[in-house]
């Protein structure tokens, strides 16, 4: 069966600008909820034997060491996470001190799971560097694309195949933003270095599987000059379909997985890439290559 993907472009469309508007107006009203790796300061998270205490009690503990401006998060029924400004080594032992003197007991004992700390003029580097591989990753897929489509120019221009399908991972990413904006505002999800690594897999993944699709509308255009051009690219679509859909599904399983079965510090990784790569399938089929077409026939007119 030949489904007419490129029949119904228009819906297509309508919904790619709907998801678009959508994630830009979550992410230009709540930005995103920076973590320590791009704002600098601490990070202490311990864990009790037992049942942990409650959030606020920990948080008036901290108010009488002079730490007002600190964020402490729950973790599950044993661990909570603290986070707060630059604390030197002798801070550091003197908050766990305190907690131990304040909730330990012999049958609930606290343990020190992690402690982490960056300086601002760290995390401000991190923030740049994070933007600029972004920006070049972007660059080198429209130039390895350009040069991996040169024999097929026409109709299409070869850059353009590598402009849609960056142009198509921007959605995706933009969803990605959009939604951990809102999960930022309202359940104070943060973003660190972690989530920067899954937006480029998700990248990846995306310009993966449309270059999937984009490869078989080439080899369809070398084999069948002549045939209509939209035509061309339902057939490639039509005849990529499985392959994208059994590949989606044994990338999502195991995330799925790991999101569930992991651990709370990979949660937000996990669902990034989640979101991430179910909307890159979506998009090499109802982004990438409808709006191919679309650029073929705004040259036909000009």
């Amino acid at each position: 069966m030949n489904i007419p993907f490129i029949k119904y472009a228009k819906l297509w469309y309508v919904i790619t600008i709907i998801v678009v508007l959508l994630s830009s107006a979550s992410l230009f009203k709540y930005g995103l909820k920076y973590g320590i790796d791009f704002t600098g300061g601490s990070l202490l998270e311990v864990s009790f034997s037992q049942t942990r205490p409650a959030v606020d009690k920990v948080k008036a503990v901290l108010d009488e060491l002079g730490l007002k401006e600190t964020v402490i998060q729950g973790s599950g029924d044993y661990k909570f996470i603290i986070r707060t400004n630059f604390l030197t080594e002798d801070q550091h032992q003197l908050v766990l001190r305190q907690i131990r003197e304040k909730f330990q007991t012999p049958e609930n004992t606290l343990h020190e799971e992690r402690f982490e700390t960056i300086g601002s003029a760290i995390s401000a580097q991190l923030r740049q560097r994070a933007v600029w591989s972004i920006i070049l990753v972007n660059l080198g897929i429209i130039a390895y694309m350009a040069y991996a489509f040169r024999r097929v120019s026409r109709p299409v221009a070869s850059w353009k195949y590598g402009a849609m399908a960056v142009v198509a991972q921007l959605h995706d990413v933009l969803l990605v933003l959009g939604v951990f904006a809102l999960l930022g505002k309202f359940s104070g999800v943060e973003v660190g270095i972690d989530f920067v690594v899954a937006l480029l897999t998700v990248i990846g993944f995306s310009v993966t599987d449309t270059i999937v699709v984009y490869d078989r509308i080439r080899e369809n255009l070398l084999h069948h000059t002549g045939d209509n051009f939209a035509e061309t690219v339902n057939n490639g679509l039509n005849q990529t379909l499985m392959r994208s859909i059994n590949t989606t599904m044994t990338v999502l399983l195991p995330l799925l997985a790991l999101y569930f079965l992991g651990g709370s510090t990979i949660h937000s990784f996990a669902l990034a890439l989640l979101i991430g790569m179910a909307s890159g399938a979506y998009s090499s089929i109802f982004v990438a290559s409808p709006l191919l077409v679309l650029v073929e026939k705004w040259q036909r007119r000009g």
